[in-house]
């Protein structure tokens, strides 16, 4: 396993729209080991693979919950090819982060429950009924596989501001 940089905004990779992965190979494997890794590290519960300039249809994700003993219950998982193929008219709004926009958190309103459809590491396809964080972290990931940021959601004017602070702090790295 491998710690890989995330790119962050506004790195125009962000925007890329990721390939369907054709196979589940030994490579496919090894960037999902390297992406949990990563993601542990940041750290955070999701980590798409363009988040780490790999333009793939490939999402890592591990919502743990303490349980009352405070003993964590690690439940990694890996979305290959992930769609989601309904939605609730329901919404709800959760507080969002984003691995590529650190430090920076806004409430976004996205359907409540989605079915989602993916392959995993065996090459099986599963469908999975999702709500709640499960259901807010696979449409943002998803999202990130389809070129769009959270961000996204925002009014012009947050999004604009957003955009323009990591502009800035982008060129004073590049002095």
């Amino acid at each position: 396993m491998a710690l890989r940089p995330i790119i962050i905004l506004p790195d125009k990779q962000l925007r890329l729209v990721s390939k369907p992965v054709t196979k589940v190979t030994d490579q496919i494997r090894k960037l999902a080991d390297d992406m949990f890794e990563t993601m542990y590290d940041a750290p955070g519960i999701g980590l798409a693979a363009i988040q780490v300039a790999q333009p793939l249809r490939l999402i890592t994700m591990d919502l743990a919950k303490k349980d009352e003993e405070g003993e964590v219950n690690p439940q990694p998982r890996v979305f290959i090819n992930p769609e989601i193929i309904s939605s609730s008219e329901e919404t709800s709004i959760y507080e969002e982060g984003c691995l590529s926009i650190p430090e920076y958190y806004e409430e976004v309103e996205r359907p409540a429950k989605v079915r989602v459809r993916f392959t995993d590491l065996d090459g099986k396809v599963h469908e999975e009924d999702a709500e709640g964080l499960y259901a807010t972290c696979i449409q943002h990931e998803i999202d990130h596989l389809n070129g769009v940021l959270f961000v996204d959601y925002l009014s012009k004017l947050k999004r604009d501001r957003v955009l323009k602070k990591f502009t800035k702090a982008a060129k004073r790295a590049e002095d």
